[in-house]
This record gives structure tokens, C-alpha cells and sequence, in this order.
């Protein structure tokens, strides 16, 4: 397999927003509609909880289950795979770290180590790196993406402080010039009024890819560990990042699978981008 399988990047402006969601979201859209082996890492250092989303209190693996490897740079696909945990067909989740003392000892050279790795097991890998830059594994993640993406919401001090902190001012002392990122924006149903998206946009001097909205029957699935279940068989839930998604498929050129286009919720979507599909 290629060792340049894409890297898509999500990064948080603000903790507790809804990274995590957008990202485990867009893994399970891709594993549903593409043949592609989709590879999911938590690189939630301090406050990984997609374990507790999908149900898994106690996992057996996790990133900081892997350290002996990343530490001696001996880590292999095959490894890899097995510290997985297999959500559906495609779908692979390395669970984040849970010792949360621990964050600050994970290396640059052990996080390229892993994400070098993860894209020779998949052909595509999603990174969540939530909203916290001190640590090597946002800052690797995003050094190394193909495409990074922003996750912000309508609150002035989400898309205006805290992005012009990382994208204006952190971001390009790394490396990583301010607009070469794309905008998730969050939508929540309990906020009136606030920022259209096209002015969040402007402030913050990147494209739109897409957006998320969020819902308290999607919130309450995170409580219950059932995001998966809701993302798979409800019907909000089949809808949740599906049009952002299907730019990231037509942009890797990730395989679709068969009778995709006879699905109802699919030809729905294609109406809503006015037809133009792949």
C-alpha cells in the first residue's frame, strides 16, 4: 500500500465543541459509502473519550498501549491493526490515551512513527487532534496532513479568539500557514442567532468544507455509547457530515461502493449540490 494514503486532520478551536463527533462522523460516512479501509486515530492526548462514544469502557487497546513500539520505532501494520477496534465494515479506531499524565512524553518522532505507519495499514486515515497544541501529536498530525480541517462553531469567541490564536498566530510559527486549513462549522439547535457561516469563513480566512449539526438525540447517543448505532441506522444520524464527505471522497479519488447512488439519502444530497456528483 501506498505510504502516502491521505491524512485528513481535524482540530478543534475550542475543546468540548464537537471535533471528536465531526471526526468519528466523516470515518464512518467514508467506511459506509467507499470500499476504502478507513483508519481512525484518537490523538486526544488529554481527553480522548471515543471509547466512551462507542460503548467501549474498558478497552483493551489504546494509543498509549502502543508506546513500547512508537518508543523503539518498531511499530508494523499488522500491530497496528490488531489495536484496533473494528466499528463497522471499514472502519478501524485506535482508541486515544487514557493516561492522561503521560500526554506530555509522547514524541514527534513517535507520532510520525505511528502516522507513517496507519497510512501504509489504511487507504485513508482520519486524525483527531481536538483543540489542545501543546503536545506532539496535534502538531505532527497537522504538520503532516493532506487536508486540515478546522472544527469551529458561531460563538464569537470560538471562531474569532481561539482561531486567530491557533491559525493567525500559532500555526504558522510550525510551519503551517493560517490558510491552508478548510472550516467544519458546528451547528447546534439551542443557539439563536449568532455568525452566518460565510462571515465565520471570512474571519477566519479559510474555505467552508462543510458543516455539522448537532442535536440532542445525537448528544444523548454520546452518553449511551452509541454514536456508532445512531450515525449508522437513524436517519439525522445517516446525514451527519455526509455532504463534506463526499468532497473528501471525489478529492482522494476513494473507491465508492456499488448502489451507493440508488440510495434514497444519497440522491436527497446530489438534489442538495444541485446534481453534481462523481
Amino acid at each position: 500500500m501506498s505510504m502516502h494514503s491521505p491524512l485528513v486532520t481535524f482540530m478543534g478551536t475550542t475543546p468540548n465543541i464537537g471535533t471528536s463527533i465531526a471526526a468519528l462522523a466523516a470515518a464512518c460516512r467514508i467506511a459506509q459509502d467507499t470500499n476504502a479501509k478507513v483508519g481512525y486515530l484518537c490523538l486526544n492526548l488529554k481527553s480522548a473519550k471515543s471509547h466512551r462514544y462507542l460503548g467501549v469502557d474498558n478497552p483493551l487497546e489504546t494509543l498509549d498501549s502502543l508506546r513500547p513500539e512508537l518508543r523503539s520505532l518498531s511499530l508494523h501494520p499488522e500491530k497496528l491493526l490488531l489495536a484496533t477496534h473494528s466499528v463497522i465494515e471499514g472502519l478501524h479506531v485506535l482508541f486515544g490515551n487514557v493516561l492522561r499524565d503521560q500526554a506530555e512524553f509522547f514524541t514527534s518522532e513517535e507520532v510520525d512513527h505511528l502516522l507513517d505507519v496507519a497510512r501504509q495499514t489504511f487507504d485513508i486515515v482520519i486524525a483527531d487532534v481536538g483543540a489542545y497544541w501543546d503536545n506532539a501529536a496535534t502538531l505532527c498530525a497537522l504538520r503532516g496532513a493532506s487536508l486540515r480541517l478546522v472544527v469551529t462553531t458561531g460563538a464569537l469567541s470560538h471562531f474569532q479568539e481561539d482561531g486567530q490564536r491557533w491559525l493567525k498566530q500559532l500555526s504558522p510559527l510550525f510551519g503551517i500557514p493560517g490558510d491552508q486549513y478548510e472550516a467544519i462549522i458546528i451547528q447546534t439547535t439551542w443557539r439563536n442567532g449568532g455568525f452566518h457561516v460565510k462571515e465565520i469563513c471570512n474571519e477566519l480566512g479559510v474555505p467552508l468544507l462543510g458543516e455539522l449539526k448537532l442535536s440532542e438525540p445525537m448528544l444523548s447517543q454520546l452518553d449511551s455509547g452509541t454514536l456508532d448505532q445512531w450515525l449508522v441506522s437513524d436517519e439525522q444520524g445517516k446525514q451527519a457530515m455526509a455532504q463534506p464527505v463526499q468532497h473528501i471522497i471525489q478529492r482522494y479519488g476513494l473507491p465508492r461502493r456499488p448502489g451507493l447512488h440508488a440510495q434514497p439519502w444519497y440522491r436527497k444530497l446530489m438534489t442538495h449540490r444541485d446534481g453534481v456528483s462523481t
